[in-house]
């Protein structure tokens, strides 16, 4: 009986230990500390050093796999590239149930904001209705990457056919002392003057946001290609003196 219990075990660790030996064969140093500058809210020891590129291949060839589960149930990971990987594997996830059950369980131990980016689920587009009840929950969460990834899949699934004027009032009223939702914030207010700018701009002109995002959502559409000249003209007026 024990034989057989260490027989399952061993198994259950398998992929687990096969994925890191994966992790480490494709390990870029220059990249590793490339990427300890950019994330500093996490230990740089937990940071291999694998590129994007190499992860995706990764996670389209272990979705495959019976026994990624797993590796999907064993959290919290040691290293940021198995959440990086991790979170390539949910996107690849073709049920939404089963996807969305996964993205629940992985969310809690999201820590920074290239994992929650990363995770951008293909199977999400057939699912707006359910995915947008998710989305009003995460914003309203305390956890910052949570709220950073629920604006996030606003921003990503609900700014061209399916924008309705409510949903950037959602996101004019989070209010947040984190960088990291703010910039978000920022980001899909950026992205909705690109898009919808006639229903957006009024959050600009009316100061509808914090100093700092208002600024550098103005700043963000600046820089984007997306926004045409005159507009960036009128937007840079627009701009709070601090």
């Amino acid at each position: 009986m024990i034989i057989r219990e260490a027989i399952i075990n061993d198994c259950k660790t398998q992929i687990i230990n096969e994925i890191e030996a994966a992790l480490f064969e494709l390990q870029d140093i220059e990249y590793k500390e490339m990427q300890e500058k950019i994330i500093p809210t996490i230990d740089a020891g937990s940071i291999i050093g694998v590129r994007t590129p190499a992860l995706r291949t990764l996670a389209k060839q272990y979705v495959k796999r019976d026994d990624v589960q797993e590796f999907l149930n064993k959290l919290p990971h040691r290293y940021f590239d198995e959440n990086q990987l991790h979170a390539f594997i949910i996107s690849e996830l073709k049920d939404y149930e089963r996807c969305m059950e996964e993205v629940l369980r992985f969310l809690p131990f999201v820590d920074n904001w290239a994992t929650c980016d990363q995770m951008s689920p293909k199977v999400f587009k057939k699912h707006r209705i359910e995915l947008l009840e998710k989305i009003r929950v995460w914003i309203q969460s305390d956890k910052p990457y949570e709220i950073r990834f629920g604006t996030g899949m606003l921003m990503q699934h609900f700014l061209d056919g399916d924008f309705n004027p409510a949903y950037p009032e959602m996101i004019a009223e989070l209010r947040s002392e984190e960088y990291y939702v703010n910039m978000m914030i920022a980001w899909y207010f950026a992205t909705a003057l690109a898009k919808q700018y006639d229903a957006v701009l009024p959050y600009i002109e009316g100061k509808r946001l914090d100093t700092w995002t208002h600024n550098k959502a103005i700043q963000k559409s600046v820089e984007s290609y997306r926004v045409t000249p005159e507009h960036k003209e009128y937007l840079k007026r627009l701009r709070i003196k601090k």
